[in-house]
């Protein structure tokens, strides 16, 4: 069996950021579907934090349908992340009144009806594909398991939102981070705050805090990307600049010590540091956490979440392999990530290159060898992909 696994399209994006909206980047996407057995969309299908479910849907409603089309009469594995965890909200509610023998595994399987009425009405546009659902992941084959990644913002030591919210949660619920081993450990730290992000959106438009505009504002400010600024500036542009620069240096000297203070805290451990290869770093420090904690060592690990893809050719496999934490033991899970379908201005240049957070990968399982990733979009420029998305788009997610 040939599965195709994507991840992180967000469909439905108030910033126009998620590119499998338009018709002409979902073709070739459609293309590789229609020479593949299954198809597992990886969670953060549906952008379910930035307004109303009825917004994202009408969006997501001709994806499904031409997805369903071309895999007609194979399986569509749907798999909740953070952005869209509204979708198995109700299942694991009524799992939670019910009197059950066992804890949360590794790999539930659900039939559409069992989850959600929004879950149910995806799989009737997906039809004649055959639809389930799996959380909080699944196993591809014996040897490879595939989950959205979102559980890594336990153990992640950049101070993203959703880090400092996860490890406020555990703090006030008394459940560390360095104690879990168990799905149901995450869950209980992660589930409450994705409940209420998502009730925020329910009726209404949510602001920059939430949507990922002021994330970008501070990462740019604190020096984790280049700005793009080329225009010819006025007057009273420069002083704007200026102004802006001087709050940048300040937030700059003052990020240190606000970091030292939250580590006081008790919210830890994090560290100062935002650079784009300390954030791929820390997203395979956390995700090769999260794997031994949950007894997936020595299995290939198939995740999204960071939109950060790869390994790709010149990246140090020493980072997606953990050897082992003893001479002789057993050797950490082999990471592999399948990026995003968004467009998120501030990792891009003008070409995809061999930048690793070009939109458009999906990885490769076939019943033997390791998985591989497929760029489909490398051939487009970022005037292609940018042509609908706003100036403001979504925040990269190392969270």
């Amino acid at each position: 069996m040939r599965t195709l696994v994507l991840s992180d399209m967000h469909v439905g994006s108030a910033m126009r950021a998620d590119l499998l909206r338009r018709p002409e980047l979902r073709e070739p996407l459609l293309r590789a579907v229609a020479d593949v057995d299954r198809v597992v969309l990886l969670g953060d299908v549906i952008e379910l934090r930035h307004g109303p479910a009825r917004s994202a849907l009408s969006v997501a409603r001709p994806f499904f349908e031409d997805l369903g089309r071309v895999l007609a009469g194979r399986e569509l594995v749907l798999v909740a992340g953070n952005h869209d965890h509204a979708l198995i909200d109700p299942w694991l509610a009524v799992r939670a009144e019910l009197a059950q023998d066992s804890p949360l595994g590794l790999e539930q399987l659900l039939e559409p009806q069992e989850v959600s009425p929004i879950v149910t009405r995806l799989a009737e546009w997906a039809a004649p594909a055959r639809m389930r659902v799996a959380y909080p992941g699944l196993w591809l084959r014996p040897d490879v398991y595939s989950m959205h990644g979102h559980y890594l913002d336990c153990h992640l030591t950049v101070p993203t939102i959703e880090r400092l919210s996860v490890g406020a949660m555990a703090r006030l619920l008394g459940r560390p981070a360095d104690a879990f081993d168990s799905v149901s450990d995450y869950e209980a730290v992660t589930a409450p705050l994705y409940a209420w992000r998502h009730a925020l959106a329910r009726d209404t438009v949510t602001g920059n805090a939430l949507n990922g505009v002021g994330t970008v504002k501070a990462w740019r400010a604190l020096g984790g990307a280049p700005r793009r600024d080329g225009h010819q500036r006025t007057d009273s542009s420069r002083r704007a600049a200026l102004l802006a620069r001087l709050r940048r240096e300040a937030i700059v000297r003052g990020f240190p010590v606000a970091v030292a203070a939250l580590n006081r805290a008790g919210l830890g451990p994090l560290r100062a540091e935002v650079s784009l290869g300390e954030l791929r770093r820390a997203g395979l420090r956390a995700m090769g956490e999260v794997a031994q904690r949950l007894g997936l060592a020595d299995s290939y690990v198939v995740f999204g979440h960071t939109h950060r893809s790869g390994p790709l050719p010149g990246d140090d496999l020493r980072e997606w392999h953990r050897p082992p934490a003893v001479p002789g033991g057993t050797p950490g899970a082999r990471l592999v990530n399948c990026g995003s379908w968004t467009f998120d201005s501030i990792f891009l240049g003008d070409t995809a290159g061999d930048n690793p957070y070009w939109p458009g990968t999906v990885a490769m399982v076939d019943d033997s060898g390791p998985p591989t990733l497929a760029r489909l979009l490398q051939d487009r420029t970022r005037a292609e992909l940018s042509a609908r998305a706003s100036r403001e788009t979504l925040t990269p997610r190392p969270a």
